[in-house]
C-alpha cells in the first residue's frame, strides 16, 4: 500500500547508511521517510492513528541530522536547518486540520513536534524561529490536553528562552512548573531543569539551599550564592573563571554575570546599615567597591553602579551630585528583590 512501500524503503536505506557511517545519506533517506509519512498523513482526512509514527521518524530525523552535523562541521547547521523544515512541514499539516473531531484531530500533535523544532533551534541558535511556534501553541484549544511529559518538556525550552529575552519572572513560572511536574526518578532531567532555574532564581533573590544543590549535583552555584549574599564581587569573579567551562557550555555565562548587580545591591545594602543614615557619601560606596576587589574603580564609576541600581528600583532614592551623597529613602531603602518582579 503507497506510500507505505515507500516508508519501510527509506527508513531500510537510512539503518543501512547509518551502519556504514555514512550519516549524510542516512540523513537524505530519513528525510525522504518523513516525506512518505507526511504523504500518508495528509490522505488521512479523518484520522490520526499515525500520529506515534509521525512521532518516532521526527525523532530519528533529529538525532540521525545531529550525527551528520557531528561528522561535517563545515556545514555549520546547515543541515539542521534542513531537518527543521522537514520538521515544519509535519507541523503545518498537523495545525491545518480544523475539520476532524477533537478526538480525531491531527493538531493534538503539535506538541510533540515543536519540541522537536525547539530541540533544533537551540541547538542552532535560531531562537527567534521559536516564537511563532510558541504562539501556535498558546493560543491552541488542546493546550491542557497535551501529554504530561511533552508540556514539561515545551515548558522547559520557554523557561529558557524566557531567560535569554530577560523575562525572568516568565522564566521563573515556565521552569518552576518544569521541575515541579518532572518525574521524581528522573534526576538527570531535575538537573537540566535546575541549571536554568536557579540563576533565574538568584536573579528574582531567591536562594538556593546546599541540600538541593548537593542532591542534584551543582555545587558550582553554592560558592556563587555565599558571593551574591555578602556583596563579595572577587568572589564571583573567582566562582566564574573555576566554573567558566560549565556555565558557558550551559549557555548562562552572562545570566550569572548579571548577578553582579544583586551583588552590588547587597554590598550597597551592608554601607547603609553601618552608617545607620540615609544620607551616605560616594566616597563611602567607593571604599566598599575597593574592599571587595574592584581597586581601580573611581568616584564616576560608583555613581554610575548607584544610577543603575536605583533605575532598577533596587535602591530608593537619589544621589545628589553637588554633594556627592546617595539619599536614600527613609522606609525601605533596599526593597527586598523578590518585590521587584
Amino acid at each position: 500500500m503507497a506510500p507505505l512501500g515507500e516508508i519501510v524503503i527509506y527508513h531500510l536505506l537510512c539503518v543501512t547508511a547509518l551502519h556504514s557511517r555514512n550519516y549524510i545519506e542516512a540523513f537524505d533517506n530519513q528525510t525522504a521517510c518523513v516525506a512518505a509519512v507526511v504523504k500518508m498523513l495528509q490522505s488521512q482526512k479523518e484520522e490520526n492513528w499515525t500520529l506515534p509514527l509521525l512521532y518516532t521518524v521526527c525523532i530519528d530525523l533529529r538525532l540521525v541530522a545531529q550525527k551528520a552535523e557531528g561528522c561535517n562541521p563545515q556545514s555549520n547547521g546547515k543541515i539542521l536547518e534542513k531537518a527543521a523544515e522537514s520538521l515544519l512541514a509535519c507541523f503545518r499539516v498537523c495545525a491545518a486540520d480544523n475539520r476532524s473531531s477533537d478526538s480525531e484531530t491531527k493538531r493534538l500533535g503539535m506538541l510533540n513536534l515543536v519540541n522537536q523544532l525547539l530541540k533544533v533551534y537551540f541547538r542552532i541558535n535560531k531562537l527567534h524561529l521559536c516564537k511563532p511556534l510558541i504562539r501556535a501553541i498558546d493560543s491552541s484549544p488542546f493546550k491542557d490536553q497535551f501529554p504530561l511529559a511533552q508540556q514539561i518538556t515545551y515548558r522547559y525550552f520557554v523557561g529558557r528562552k524566557a531567560m535569554f529575552d530577560s523575562d525572568y519572572k516568565a522564566a521563573d513560572e515556565y521552569l518552576s512548573y518544569a521541575f515541579q511536574n518532572c518525574h521524581g526518578r528522573s534526576a538527570k532531567n531535575k538537573r537540566l531543569i535546575l541549571t536554568y532555574l536557579v540563576p533565574v532564581k538568584m536573579l528574582l533573590g531567591f536562594m538556593p539551599s546546599k541540600p538541593l544543590l548537593e542532591k542534584y549535583d551543582l555545587m558550582q552555584f553554592w560558592d556563587l550564592v555565599s558571593a551574591v549574599k555578602e556583596g563579595n564581587l572577587r568572589g564571583i569573579d573567582n566562582v566564574m573563571e573555576e566554573h567558566e567551562s560549565f556555565f558557558i557550555r550551559a549557555g548562562i555565562y552572562l545570566i550569572v554575570e548579571k548577578l553582579k548587580i544583586t551583588a552590588y545591591r547587597n554590598l550597597f545594602r551592608k554601607v547603609y546599615l553601618l552608617e545607620s543614615s540615609h544620607q551616605i557619601d560616594i566616597a563611602s560606596f567607593q571604599a566598599a567597591l575597593q574592599i571587595m576587589g574592584q581597586e581601580d574603580v573611581d568616584s564616576d564609576e560608583t555613581q554610575c553602579i548607584v544610577a543603575n541600581l536605583i533605575y532598577d528600583g533596587k535602591i530608593k532614592g537619589y544621589i545628589s551630585y553637588q554633594h556627592k551623597k546617595v539619599v536614600v529613602s527613609k522606609q525601605n531603602a533596599f526593597p527586598p528583590l523578590s518585590s521587584l518582579y
